[in-house]
Order: C-alpha cells, then sequence, then structure tokens
C-alpha cells in the first residue's frame, strides 16, 4: 500500500483545528483547538511540540519586550501541510518549527515564508544507558553509524525514536541513518535508499519503541525500562537520567529553531516577529536558552551549556527533492519498522446513537487511508460487554482487500446498552496476548463513565496481578470524547504508559490520527 505520505493530523481535522499539546509526557493531554484571534501585541505561533520547554524563556522576552507568544504545538512536518495548504493564512503569525528543510521541499509551503532567523540549534543524537555503552565498548568520540548497526545486528542494542512522518526528530534521524549507512557524499537520492535498505532494515528491528512526540518518548524510556537508547536530539537527550549522549563520528543532522515571519501577516505584526527574534539572540536570553533547555546558541559569544560536546562533527546531506524524502518515509513506515498491532476498544453503547456514532464511523472510515502495510486492525466495540472482535491485515499483496473490511464492520457498528470500559479493556489485552516483535497499543474511545462490568480496582488489579511485564508494556489511548470522565481516563493512561488524547473540543478523527504516531 502507498499511504499518504505525511497526511498527520491535518487531513483529518479539515479545515477547522491543528493540533495543540498543552502537557507532554506519560499522561499529557493532546487538545486539537481553534487557532486565537489576532491580538495587538501578540504574536501566534506555529511551534514544533518539543517547544514547550521554552516557557520560561518566553516568559523573560515577554517582560523584555511586551511581545506575548501565544505557541500551537504541532508536529514539524504537519505544520508544513498546514502552512502550504493556506490554513495558516490568517490563523498564525509565524513558524517556529525545529528546521526549515523539509519545508523547503515544499515550493507551495516555502512561497509563504517572507524570512527565517535561526535561535539556537541541536543535532540528532543517540543516548545510550552508559552501563551499555561501557558493555559495547564504546568511546562517545569515536561511534559511528555503522557501529550502532552492527550493535542492534548483534542483538546487543534496543532503542526507541519517534515516527518520522510527524517528528522531525524520528524524520531527521531516519536522513541520518540513511545518508550513512548509504555513504551518500551529497544530497540523498533514491539510488542511495535503494541501497541502504538491506542495512536500514537490519537497524530498525532495534527499534523498540516509537512515539508521536518527543516528550512522551523520554517518559516512555524511563517508564519502561527495557530499551537500551533513545535517538533524537540532543537537548532532549541531555535530560534524561542515565544517559550518555553520543553524536555519532560520521555525521549529524542539527536543528537550526528558525523562527519564520509569514508572507500573510500585515507590517505591525511582521515587526512584532522581528522583535521577538532579536531579543531570542540577545546574549542574555542565549545564555537562558542554552542553560534551560540544552540546546545550543546561535551567538558565537555565548558558550554552550555545561556538559555539551563542542568537537565538531559532519553535518550529513538532506533530501535534495520532496519525492526522496517521501519514498524514504513510504519505505520506513511499510516496510522497515516493525509492523504494529493495534486494538481499537470502541463505545458503541446506547448513549453513541445518533451523531456520535456518525461521527466515530466518519473517523475510522476516514483513518483506513492511513494504516499501513503489514498492520493488524483490531475493531473490538462494546457496550455492556464486548460486542465483536474482529481482527484485520493489511496484506502488502492485497492492501485493498484488508482496508475494505475494517471500512465494511466500521460500518455495521450500532449503538446498544451500558458501557464496560474496563471488562472491555481486559478482553483487549487477552487479545493482543504474546509479543509477535511488533508494536502494541490500545486505542479507547468512550463517550461516557464505567457502567458495567468490573470496575476501576479491579481492572488495576488486572493489569498489575495478571498480565506479564510485556503485556504491561502495550499502552492504552484514550480518547475524552462526549461526556466521557477525564478523572477515570487519564488514570487508564498514567496506569498502562498510555497518553490521554481530547476530542471534545475539536475532532474525534484529529484524535486518532494523532495517535498514529505512537502506533
Amino acid at each position: 500500500m502507498r499511504r499518504r505520505v505525511l497526511a498527520g493530523c491535518l487531513a483529518a481535522l479539515g479545515l477547522l483545528t491543528a493540533c495543540t499539546t498543552h502537557e507532554d509526557g506519560i499522561s499529557g493531554v493532546s487538545t486539537p483547538g481553534v487557532p486565537a484571534p489576532a491580538e495587538p501585541g501578540t504574536v501566534r505561533v506555529l511551534a514544533s511540540s518539543e517547544l514547550g520547554d521554552m516557557a520560561p524563556v518566553l516568559a523573560q522576552v515577554e517582560k523584555d519586550t511586551g511581545i506575548k507568544v501565544r505557541p500551537t504545538y504541532i508536529g514539524t512536518l504537519d505544520a508544513v501541510d498546514l502552512l502550504a495548504e493556506g490554513r495558516a493564512d490568517g490563523a498564525y503569525d509565524a513558524l517556529w518549527l525545529s528546521s526549515n528543510d523539509y519545508l523547503r521541499l515544499r515550493p507551495d509551503a516555502a512561497r509563504k515564508v517572507l524570512s527565517e532567523t535561526p535561535v539556537m540549534s541541536s543535532p540528532v543524537a543517540i543516548g545510550v544507558k552508559s552501563a551499555k555503552a561501557r558493555a559495547l565498548g564504546w568511546k562517545p568520540d569515536d561511534v559511528t553509524w555503522s557501529q550502532v548497526e552492527q550493535a542492534v545486528q548483534d542483538g546487543r542494542l534496543t532503542y526507541g525514536m519517534t515516527d518520522p512522518a510527524r517528528s522531525n526528530s524520528g524524520f531527521a534521524t531516519l536522513v541520518a541513518v540513511a545518508s550513512a549507512l548509504s555513504g551518500a557524499q551529497s544530497a540523498l537520492t533514491d539510488a542511495n535508499v535503494t541501497e541502504a535498505t538491506p542495512r536500514l532494515k537490519e537497524f530498525f528491528k532495534g527499534q523498540k519503541l516509537t512515539s508521536g512526540s518527543s516528550g512522551w518518548l523520554a517518559a516512555a524510556y524511563e517508564r519502561r525500562g527495557d530499551v537500551d537508547a533513545l535517538l533524537n536530539y540532543e537537548s532532549v537527550l541531555q535530560g534524561v537520567p542515565g544517559l550518555t549522549v553520543i553524536r555519532p563520528r560520521d555525521g549529524v543532522i542539527t536543528a537550526d529553531y528558525p523562527v519564520t515571519s509569514l508572507r500573510s501577516t500585515n507590517a505591525r505584526t511582521r515587526e512584532d516577529v522581528r522583535r521577538l527574534t532579536q531579543d531570542l539572540r540577545t546574549e542574555r536570553i542565549q545564555r537562558l536558552i542554552t542553560e534551560r533547555t540544552h540546546r545550543r546558541p546561535v551567538v558565537a559569544s555565548v558558550p554552550p551549556a555545561s556538559g555539551l560536546d563542542t568537537t565538531r562533527r559532519r553535518e550529513l546531506p538532506f533530501p535534495g527533492t520532496r519525492s526522496v524524502a517521501d519514498d524514504l518515509l513510504d519505505s520506513y513506515e511499510n516496510e522497515l519498522r516493525r509492523p504494529s498491532r493495534t486494538v481499537y476498544v470502541l463505545d458503541t453503547s446506547g448513549s453513541m446513537e445518533g451523531d456520535r456514532l456518525d461521527r466515530l464511523k466518519t473517523a475510522l472510515v476516514d483513518l483506513t487511508a492511513d494504516f499501513r502495510e503489514r498492520e493488524e486492525v483490531t475493531l473490538m466495540p462494546f457496550g455492556s460487554k464486548v460486542k465483536s472482535v474482529r481482527t484485520h491485515v493489511v496484506d502488502p499483496k492485497d492492501p485493498r482487500k484488508g482496508l475494505a473490511s475494517i471500512r465494511e464492520d466500521t460500518s455495521a457498528l450500532s449503538a446498544a446498552g451500558d458501557t464496560a470500559i474496563y471488562t472491555s479493556l481486559e478482553q483487549a489485552y487477552a487479545h493482543l496476548g504474546a509479543d509477535r516483535d511488533t508494536f502494541r497499543s490500545i486505542v479507547l474511545m468512550t463517550d461516557g463513565e464505567n457502567t458495567a462490568g468490573v470496575g476501576a480496582g479491579d481492572f488495576d488489579d488486572f493489569y498489575r496481578d495478571s498480565l506479564t511485564p510485556a503485556g504491561q508494556r502495550i499502552p492504552v489511548f484514550p480518547i475524552l470524547f462526549g461526556d466521557s470522565d477525564r478523572s477515570e481516563l487519564a488514570h487508564i493512561a498514567d496506569l498502562t504508559g498510555g497518553r490521554l488524547f481530547d476530542a471534545r473540543q475539536g475532532s474525534l478523527d484529529g484524535a486518532f490520527e494523532e495517535i498514529r504516531g505512537y502506533q
């Protein structure tokens, strides 16, 4: 199946929303929300999700300039889609992405940019448990991507990374690995990717953890304890205890976090963006940035924070065309990465009758366009009990057949009964059973509180006492919808190491789509 590369949450959200992450980590709530209206002295910024850690810096900038930054956090590649399709026009005053490299491959997005100014930088790096680095005999200054691949091939290294189709840290990691393993001396080509594919397949056998955001990835890594390393920005890795941070000797790709002015804005807004950028590049703010976030300053007179290696590394080439970038992503999604197994535990109780059920059906039908080859999808509708368990595999030989079956089962959903949340979750865990070298997860969508079957305490006991350690590593991603109870669903996310998503203020389609980065 040739997936819709980079459709992201934007296609699902239609003309209404962007993905705004209010918190990150295990139980952070992602809320698709409508952009705020323009206000004098406020700059509405479409920002990469990891920039949530810049809040203290932006508070100081507001004191300096009187300019308030109102960020909407979103995956970098999704933001480029929004810009290219004109949905940022009039809704945002500036971009602040980890990198504009992919944006430059999109003429429909690049022509909407007026100027860009780098503010800080952070290279993609490898954070390895210090004990593991010693066991591998690695010296941080000398490690190469080829050595990492060999350690994976030998079964001595596992790692987590973000989803390249949604997160720039994942995309930059994918490009860096492909460039290094192919020996590319200039911008990646299709021939480079083809040459590197056998080694890339070996490399991605070591990926045990995936995520739609860097913050959740780090939190999940610390919770699990069975993953040896993280591939992410150096700045993220510096904040994770017990890691030896390595910038591979054969090259890195560096995010430069440019504040980007948009052509759709007026002269007054552009001046506010200029003043904002100017203050961010003052020595005082640059010192604050590197001390608070472990990103590197772009002002030469300001030294990097303590602990940041200052030895030079080669900057690996970025793809020269969008087609190469998209083909690399398609290869990752459908061939290179381990496949996914997901159970969709779907509330079809009586309260879902009418518009709510229609919205659920529409969201699931739309989602089928994003399912990957080799993916196993189980629909588990429930009311007073689980009504049916229907599993479908997107077979690379005939992907349309599996997708058509999912749509057929979705259309047949009907509303009746009470709401047995916890009993249904227990059955979902039983269905996933033993690990088959896949990414396993459960998505729970409910519009109400638990009213049937076992209770919350019984489910807690089941999770802690009945599941194996491998079973306990299967996260539940609950979706707030209708009249569902935030505290009840947040507890499920906290207990299982999942993440809570909010579809009450925005789009159910968007919530399902955003979860894709975690599957």
